[in-house]
């Protein structure tokens, strides 16, 4: 009988490459399971509500939800794709500044968006009181003002919160473009509307599309803002199935609706890329040259691009720190200084702990030469499309049933109550981060690996180095910026996680999103307001770094 033996090369693969592979396989199962588990709980719930919803709030949530991801995702290309376009075309007063700051409403979360502009457009707020101090208006029967808490303020919040991610990835579209095409269409007497619709629109489509997708996919996931203006979305339904009724299986039903609702936009998304492909068939690329613009054509342009800066980021900014100002005690105050503790704990845990298990998962897909691991890396992006709400019912229900376990385990075999250790501590949180904000991790890894050439890695593997030592002294100190860049995003990201954090934290435990969130809902601004600042603070940071990185 003839004994096969592992030859050098198989037992460098299973000692080396191997186990860096498995590990890769490890991290992407411990991502797609809260998914999993969703689809799982929702087609075998222990009390199915599928009729009873299917009759009463389904089609209420659903159909509320679609027309919002659409209002919003309209109205975000309205002004992302119409700012990017004066950007990009033109050059006019305050241009190179706005070209900036136009990203900054990224650094305020819908939710404070939504809070600060109740409390400057209620009746008791300083536009209405000096509306009524002018007039000589007495009460508001008085008057018409538009209902403030209702579904088309929330889209206003939503858009000029998230319209920024339209405006990213279409200004990068529109600088792509060629000269030569827009020259040639000038020539034939098209109109810069023209030129507008007829080619730059079109070839943008893609970097539109994809920042519409992003768009609806925040508006699905927001919880704090449709909340606070008692807009009833598939989202809200979650936290009052789960959270009024106390049934699981059914918030598990509705979050496996949403999740559905977000990979068709995942779907259709990558569909219209695949359709929509634009070559450059010239071989010296000629970037189309701005134009100047004087007197009222460029104060119209400054207008159209500054407007969405004054509401999305400068009127919410000014009244919440205004607030701020005029309440300093509540900057010492314990509860919110435990709140900013915990937040720096479990976001920076989350961000440390998802970019390493992000690089190690890179570089074992990339020594493996296997087609498991390639397949399943892809797919830990769904992640991010996930809403926290979703991962929440997804983590917290399996987690329990496994805590739960353990602990009478242990009670049973040594006489010890050890409580809730995976649910009751900040754990389930940090996983939720991990899941939800994975992808960034990994796509800054992969981009950042693949601009090291392969060749360095070699000659270390020629010196006799070790993978785990060509990742420390090869790769780490090459991309260590990116690593840095995404360790700050995914912080930042944790911060401002509204949803996911208000169903995995522990008994007492608040973070910033949380503290902001409770206190609004009090309606006690002052005291939501010190938090809101350091969320914006933070979010500054981020948005800085993006401007950096996006040069």
């Amino acid at each position: 009988m003839q004994v096969s033996r592992a030859t050098p090369t198989t037992r460098w693969r299973l000692n080396g490459a191997g186990i860096w592979s498995l590990g890769a396989i490890v991290i992407a199962t411990i991502v797609i399971l809260p998914i999993l588990s969703v689809i799982y709980l929702a087609f075998f719930p222990t009390d199915n509500i599928w009729p009873h919803l299917l009759s009463t709030t389904l089609p209420r949530y659903f159909g509320t939800t679609v027309a919002l991801m659409g209002s919003v995702g309209f109205g975000a290309i309205l002004i992302g794709a119409g700012a990017a376009w004066l950007i990009t075309r033109y050059r006019f007063f305050g241009s190179r500044w706005l070209e900036w700051l136009l990203l900054l409403p990224l650094a305020i979360p819908a939710y404070v968006g939504a809070y600060a502009l109740v409390d400057l457009l209620e009746y008791a707020g300083p536009v209405q009181t000096a509306l009524r101090d002018v007039m000589g208006w007495k009460t508001s029967r008085d008057y018409w003002f538009p209902e403030i808490r209702s579904f088309g303020a929330a889209v206003f919040v939503l858009t000029f919160a998230l319209y920024p991610y339209v405006y990213l990835l279409t200004r990068a579209a529109f600088r792509e473009q060629s000269g030569a095409s827009d020259e040639v269409a000038q020539s034939l007497g098209v109109s810069p509307l023209g030129r507008f619709f007829k080619i730059g629109l079109p070839l943008a489509r893609p970097a539109i599309a994809a920042g519409a997708a992003i768009v609806m996919m925040e508006t699905v996931n927001d919880y704090g803002t449709v909340s606070y203006f008692a807009v009833q979305t598939l989202t809200t339904g979650i936290f009052n199935v789960w959270l009024q009724t106390n049934n699981a299986g059914g918030a598990a039903q509705l979050a496996s609706v949403v999740l559905g609702v977000v990979v068709l936009l995942v779907v259709l998304e990558k569909f219209g890329r695949t359709r929509m492909r634009y070559f450059n068939l010239s071989r010296h690329h000629r970037p189309i040259a701005p134009q100047t613009l004087t007197g009222r054509a460029s104060f119209l342009a400054f207008a159209a691009c500054g407007v969405p800066v004054l509401i999305g980021f400068i009127l919410p900014a000014s009244v919440l720190g205004n607030h701020a100002l005029h309440h300093i005690p509540e900057w010492s105050n314990p509860e919110l200084l435990k709140a900013l503790k915990n937040t720096l704990l479990a976001g920076g845990s989350a961000a440390v702990v998802t970019v390493a298990a992000g690089l190690f998962m890179v570089y074992g897909v990339r020594l493996s030469g296997r087609g498991l691991p390639r397949i399943l890396s892809p797919i830990t992006t769904i992640g991010y499309a996930a809403p926290g709400a979703v991962l929440g019912v997804g983590i917290l229900i399996p987690l329990a049933t496994i805590d739960n376990a353990i602990a009478d385990f242990v009670e049973a075999a040594f006489g010890v109550d050890p409580g809730l250790i995976l649910t009751g501590t900040a754990f389930a949180l940090v996983l939720s981060y991990f899941v939800r904000f994975f992808a960034i991790a990994q796509g800054a890894a992969d981009a950042a690996m693949g601009r090291v050439s392969p060749n360095l890695a070699n000659a270390a593997r020629s010196l006799g180095r070790n993978h785990t030592q060509v990742l420390r002294d090869v790769y780490v100190p090459l991309i260590k910026g990116s690593v840095g860049s995404a360790t700050l995003l995914v912080f930042v990201d944790c911060v401002k996680e509204l949803p996911a954090t208000l169903l995995l934290r522990p008994f007492n435990f608040n973070t910033l999103a949380t503290r902001v969130h409770e206190q609004a809902s009090l309606e006690n601004l002052s005291q939501a307001a010190p938090a809101s600042m350091y969320i914006i603070a933070v979010g500054i940071a981020s948005v800085l770094l993006l401007a950096r990185t996006a040069k």
